[in-house]
C-alpha cells in the first residue's frame, strides 16, 4: 500500500523542481521520515465520506457477501500495445495507516488536490496521471509526480504560489483481473478499467477505487461514465451493444498528505542539516 514517505516524496520532487533545487531521493525521504518527531505532527484523521458511510452500513446489514481475490498479474493484463497511462477524475482519497517497507515497485497514480481555504475537507482535482505498467517506485513516483502536476492537459501547471493549497495522494493498484462480465466487480473495492470498439475505433478509460462512491454512482452509471470519458457518443441504453467490451478490476487504497505535513517534516529536516546532525 502507498505510505506517507511515497506522499512526501512526490511533494518534495515537485517542490524542489518549481524552487530549482536538487530533490531528496526516495531512500533519504524514508530513513528521515523514520526518525522525525511524529509527536510533533498533528492528527490528520479524517472523517468517513457520508457515501461510504452509508456503504459500510449496507454492507454491515447485509450477510453472505465476499470479495474476490486473485493473483493476476498486472503485465498480464496490460499488454504493451495498450496505453499504459490515464487520467482518472472525480479521486477524492482516504487516509489509511497501512504500511509496507518492502514493495519497491507497483502500478500506481498520483493525485494533487487543490484544498478549501475554507473547509479543508472540501477539495478539487488539480492532477492525475499514472500507469497500468508495474514500475520501480523512486522513478515512478518521481515521474507521476511531476507528470500530473504540470502535464497532465485538463489543468493548466502547478505553480511555485499554489504549493500551500495543495494536498498530494498516492495509489498503489493491486489484484488485477478481467470481469466476467462489465458489472462484476464491487463499488468501494475495485476499480475499473475499461477497453471497446465503436465506429473502428478502439477506447479506453479508468476510474480509481474511491470515484463512484465518491460521484455515489451504480456500477452501470461508473461503467458508461467511463466510457463517455474514453469518448463514446452513443445513447446510454446502448452501451452493452459496443464491441469486445473489456472490464478489468483492480484494487487500491491511496494515501494523503497536506502541504502542512510536508513543509513541517522539511523544516525538521533543514533544522537538521543547520545543527550538522
Amino acid at each position: 500500500m502507498a505510505t506517507v514517505e511515497h506522499c512526501l516524496y512526490c511533494f518534495e520532487t515537485l517542490a524542489a523542481r518549481l524552487e530549482k533545487r536538487t530533490p531528496m531521493t526516495l531512500y533519504q525521504v524514508q530513513s528521515s521520515w523514520a526518525a522525525y518527531p511524529k509527536e510533533d505532527s498533528p492528527p490528520t484523521t479524517k472523517p468517513k465520506l457520508p457515501a461510504l458511510q452509508r456503504l459500510s452500513e449496507s454492507r454491515s446489514s447485509s450477510t453472505g457477501s465476499s470479495t474476490p481475490s486473485s493473483s493476476t498479474s498486472t503485465t498480464s493484463l496490460t499488454p504493451a500495445s495498450s496505453l499504459s497511462s490515464f487520467s482518472p477524475i472525480g479521486l477524492h482519497p482516504r487516509r489509511t495507516s497501512q504500511r509496507s517497507s518492502t514493495l519497491t515497485e507497483s502500478p500506481l497514480f498520483v493525485t494533487w488536490n487543490t484544498l478549501s481555504s475554507s473547509s479543508p475537507h472540501q477539495k478539487s482535482l488539480r492532477g492525475c496521471i499514472g500507469t497500468f505498467t508495474s514500475t520501480p517506485l523512486s522513478a515512478g513516483l518521481s515521474s507521476y509526480a511531476l507528470a500530473s502536476a504540470i502535464q497532465d492537459d485538463r489543468f493548466s501547471p502547478i505553480s511555485l504560489r499554489e504549493l500551500s493549497s495543495l494536498e498530494v495522494s498516492v495509489t498503489l493498484l493491486t489484484d488485477f483481473e478481467t470481469c466476467p462480465s462489465p458489472l462484476d466487480w464491487e463499488i468501494g473495492v475495485h476499480g475499473i478499467r475499461i477497453s471497446f470498439y465503436a465506429r473502428n475505433k478502439r477506447y479506453g478509460a479508468c476510474y480509481l477505487p474511491d470515484v463512484a462512491v465518491e460521484q455515489e454512482w451504480d456500477k452501470e452509471e461508473t461503467v458508461v461514465s467511463a466510457m463517455r470519458k474514453a469518448g463514446w457518443g452513443g445513447r446510454r441504453e446502448k452501451w452493452m451493444e459496443v464491441g469486445d467490451l473489456k472490464v478489468v478490476r483492480f484494487q487500491g487504497v491511496a494515501e494523503s498528505v497536506g502541504w502542512g505535513e510536508f513543509r513541517r517534516w522539511r523544516e525538521w529536516v533543514e533544522k537538521g542539516k543547520e545543527e550538522g546532525k
